[in-house]
């Protein structure tokens, strides 16, 4: 966020010290295995960025390309993919017919395209809820897999509660990438395919000689699934470096931002913003208690920040939506302006710091 020279805003941040040391269990060893058996599987770039790193101050800068991904333009058909292929797997064993089911969700855009293209590619129905702001492109794209497309006027989380209604039918199951009480099973298996990403990052550091790993790790944030995946990564390891974790959310929706100040989860009422996929106001219930352990700091930006950042990494030849720009305005936020150093401190960064930026959506996924 850039500072007015006349009456400066304090950056919207939140940091700990202890966050580092926080430990959980690990995700399953059979979800990357899985990913490997799909047909247009292959592990995304991870794009070593030297200007990012002279102007950020760190030794190097990577920026983790999204933009294909299991043919979408975002990560999520890795958490949408292992969520279906589970539930199904169980529907099976559990003796239930073998008609078609309908997959009902709710989503900001490339959630929702994941389970239409998951349904179509197994022969299932998708019935999907499209939330106010969404950009006409991606509600496009989701018809384009042959899904229903259902328009709310309200927001995400009105969306997110009808979808949850119209999957009480008959033949329906919810593949919603949130949770709340009574409903965490999907959820949770939907951020056990997000783990696959975090993979990759350590095979693909590696070879690029940074074998210790990243000293910073910046995740986007709208309710908190791929976060959650993130924490579960670094923080389940017993020993070796331990990075920060830094979220990033719009400032009109910064739900995980106001609930670690608060030191519980809030929802909060959101606004109009360019990030739409995280345009979120309530974190899910499974993901709180490991952003709430595991995050070293959240940071809100501005849209325009977001816009800048994308038309950066265009220049570098990445293409980069609005939400997949976000963890470079954030950075950029952090170790800017007033309080920089002690933002910079907290984050331990120094000049030879490995930062890893996840951007998690590319320019066509709010385009049909």
């Amino acid at each position: 966020m850039s500072d007015n020279a006349s009456s400066p805003r304090p950056l919207p941040w939140f940091a700990r010290s202890d966050a580092r040391a926080w430990r959980c269990a690990p995700a399953p060893d059979e979800t990357r295995a899985f990913h490997r058996t799909l047909p247009e599987y292959a592990p995304t770039p991870l794009c070593d960025l030297p200007s990012l790193a002279q102007e950020l101050g760190v030794g190097r800068v990577f920026v983790k390309d999204e933009s294909n991904r299991l043919g979408l333009p975002a990560f999520k058909a890795l958490g949408a993919s292992w969520a279906v292929h589970r539930t199904l797997a169980e529907r099976a064993a559990n003796g239930e017919g073998p008609g078609p089911v309908t997959l009902v969700t709710a989503t900001d855009g490339n959630h929702g395209r994941a389970v239409a293209r998951t349904a179509r590619l197994l022969g299932q129905y998708a019935h999907v809820f499209v939330p106010q702001g969404v950009h006409p492109g991606a509600a496009a794209a989701i018809v384009a897999e042959e899904a229903k497309v259902t328009g709310v006027a309200g927001d995400y989380d009105e969306a997110v509660r009808l979808a949850a209604e119209a999957a009480e039918g008959p033949d329906a199951v919810l593949v919603q990438d949130t949770a709340w009480l009574g409903y965490e099973r999907i959820p949770g298996w939907i951020v056990e395919g997000y783990s696959t990403l975090c993979a990759e990052i350590d095979e693909q550091l590696t070879a690029a000689g940074a074998v210790e790993g990243p000293d910073l790790v910046a995740v986007p944030v709208g309710v908190g699934s791929l976060a959650q995946a993130v924490v579960t990564h670094y923080r389940s390891r017993p020993d070796g470096q331990a990075p920060a974790l830094l979220s990033v959310e719009p400032e009109v929706a910064a739900c995980v931002l106001e609930s670690l100040t608060r030191g519980g989860p809030v929802s909060v009422t959101t606004g109009d913003t360019t990030m739409a996929g995280l345009n979120c106001g309530t974190p899910s219930s499974i993901a709180w208690p490991y952003l709430y352990g595991g995050l070293d700091a959240a940071v809100a930006i501005a849209d325009n920040d977001s816009a800048r950042a994308a038309a950066d990494l265009a220049g570098l030849g990445l293409a980069s939506g609005p939400c997949g720009a976000a963890p470079l305005a954030g950075i950029r936020a952090a170790l800017t302006g007033v309080g920089a150093e002690e933002r910079r401190t907290a984050l331990g960064l120094g000049p030879d710091s490995v930062v890893v930026l996840l951007s998690t959506e590319g320019t066509a996924a709010n385009t049909p």
